[in-house]
C-alpha cells in the first residue's frame, strides 16, 4: 500500500535521476564540442624573389662588345675619313654598335649628346645618326637608308628623337651609323684646330 510518504520519496528519485541524467547529457555535449573545436587545417603558399640585372655594352667594330660606363672612358669610334683631315663641305661616318650583356633584361635606349664646345672647330660641326641593319657597314649609302635617330645636320647637343628597343641577354643589337659634317661655311680660323666629341646611349631596363 503506497502512502502519500512513500509516493513524495518515489518522486525524489524519479527527479535525482532525471537530474543526473541531464547533467550527464550535458557534459557529453561540452566534450564533443571540444573535440570539433580542435580540429583545424592550413595551407601556405611562399616565393623567393630576385630582382633582375640591366647592363648595356658597346662595340665600335660591331663585334668586340665591352663596357664604357663613363664620359671619360668611352668607346673610340672609327671614323671612314679622318677627322684631322676633314674640309668645308665633308662628311665623315662610324659605327657604334649597342646591346645588352648576358645575363641582362630587355631595355630602350636614347642617344643623348654631352655638350661640346661653344667655340672653335665645334661651332662648325654638325651631325646625324640612324639605326641600320646588322652586320652592315657604316657608309654614306647605309646611312642613307638607315632609320633617322637624330636629324641630318643637327647642332652637336641635339638628342636623339625616339627610343630604341633592345631584347634580353644580347638577343638583339642596335647599330648607330653617325654622319658629322663640317659645314661649308668653316672659316680659315678653324684650319688645324680640333674637339672632341662625346655621345651617350643611355639604357633603361624595361618592364616584362
Amino acid at each position: 500500500m503506497n502512502t502519500r510518504r512513500s509516493v513524495r520519496e518515489a518522486k525524489r528519485i524519479r527527479s535525482r535521476r532525471i537530474r543526473a541524467v541531464l547533467a550527464g547529457g550535458l557534459v557529453l555535449g561540452i566534450g564533443a564540442g571540444a573535440t570539433l573545436a580542435a580540429w583545424n587545417d592550413s595551407e601556405y603558399g611562399s616565393a623567393t624573389f630576385t630582382a633582375g640585372r640591366f647592363d648595356i655594352v658597346g662595340a665600335a667594330d660591331g663585334s668586340t662588345f665591352a663596357s664604357h660606363a663613363t664620359a671619360g672612358a668611352p668607346a673610340s669610334l672609327t671614323f671612314a675619313a679622318t677627322p684631322s683631315s676633314m674640309v668645308p663641305g665633308a662628311t665623315t661616318y662610324a659605327l657604334f654598335s649597342v646591346k645588352t650583356a648576358s645575363p641582362s633584361v630587355a631595355g630602350n635606349l636614347q642617344w643623348n649628346a654631352v655638350t661640346p664646345s661653344a667655340t672653335g672647330l665645334a661651332v662648325y660641326l654638325r651631325y646625324g645618326v640612324r639605326t641600320i641593319p646588322a652586320a652592315t657597314a657604316c657608309t654614306s649609302t647605309s646611312y642613307a637608308a638607315g632609320t633617322s635617330v637624330v636629324p641630318d645636320l643637327s647642332v652637336l647637343a641635339t638628342n636623339g628623337t625616339a627610343t630604341q628597343a633592345i631584347s634580353a641577354n644580347g638577343g638583339s643589337t642596335v647599330n648607330y651609323c653617325i654622319a658629322v659634317t663640317l659645314q661649308a661655311a668653316a672659316d680659315n680660323t678653324v684650319q688645324g684646330a680640333s674637339t672632341t666629341l662625346t655621345w651617350q646611349v643611355l639604357g633603361t631596363a624595361a618592364a616584362p
